[in-house]
C-alpha cells in the first residue's frame, strides 16, 4: 500500500481534517521562508491534536542538526525531512545526536540525482521537482529505479492514481496539491487520499 504525507499543516482544523483521514504522516515546516512556516511551539500544540498512529515530519531546510534533534527527541516530531543541501556528513552528524528517522530529498533532473539519491545514509529519500515549485518532474526518469521513495512535485488529487499505477512509490507526499487559496482544503485532501487508495485496490 502507498503511503501518503499530507504537508505543510498549520492550523487546528488541518489537523482534524487529516485526523478523519487517516493518513500515514503529516509535515510541518520549519523554514521560516515558508508561508507554511509553523514555530516550534505552534507544532507542538497542533502534535498534541494529532491522532497517535499518523506520524508528523518537520521539514528543514539548512538548519543546525542540533535544532532538529531538539525537536525529534522531545517528540515533537517523529521524523526529519531535509530539504535543504544537507550532505552526508550533515546526516551523520544529525544521526549522532538522535535516532529517529530522517527523510533526505533531492531534485530530480537527470538520472545521475537518482543515483545519488540511491547512496543516500538517510533512512528514506524523497524525489521532487524543487522546493515548493508545484510541478510534476520527468516520471520516466523512475522508470528503472527500485529503491523506495516519497514522491513529491506536482501532485495533486487529479495525478494521484496515476503516481501509484505508473511508479508504485513507497509514499505520496502532497502540500499546495491540496490547497485553495493558500490553505488547506479539507476536501482536495479527502479527494487525494481517496485517490491513493482507490489506485493500491486495482
Amino acid at each position: 500500500m502507498t503511503k501518503i504525507k499530507l504537508c505543510g499543516l498549520t492550523r487546528r482544523e488541518d489537523i482534524l481534517a487529516a485526523n478523519s483521514l487517516s493518513p500515514d504522516y503529516i509535515g510541518f515546516v520549519f523554514a521560516k521562508s515558508s508561508r507554511r512556516y509553523v514555530s516550534p511551539e505552534k507544532a507542538a500544540e497542533l502534535k498534541g491534536l494529532l491522532n497517535p498512529g499518523i506520524a508528523a515530519v518537520g521539514v528543514f531546510v539548512n538548519e543546525a542538526p542540533e535544532t532538529a534533534a531538539a525537536l525529534l527527541n522531545a517528540d515533537i516530531i517523529d521524523l526529519a525531512q531535509l530539504h535543504g543541501s544537507e550532505d552526508e556528513d550533515y546526516i551523520c552528524r544529525l544521526k549522532a545526536i538522535t535516532d529517529k528517522p530522517l527523510i533526505r530529498a533531492f531534485r530530480v533532473r537527470t538520472q545521475d540525482d537518482l543515483r545519488i539519491a540511491a547512496a543516500s545514509r538517510a533512512d528514506h529519500i524523497l524525489l521532487d521537482s524543487g522546493a515548493g515549485t508545484g510541478s510534476v518532474f520527468d516520471w520516466s526518469l523512475l522508470r528503472d529505479f527500485d529503491p523506495p521513495y516519497f514522491l513529491a512535485g506536482g501532485l495533486h488529487p487529479g495525478n494521484a492514481a496515476e503516481a501509484v499505477t505508473l511508479l508504485r512509490p513507497y509514499a505520496l507526499d502532497v502540500s499546495s496539491g491540496i490547497e485553495t487559496d493558500g490553505r488547506k482544503d479539507p476536501r482536495k485532501m479527502k479527494d487525494f487520499v481517496t485517490a491513493v487508495r482507490h489506485a493500491d485496490q486495482r
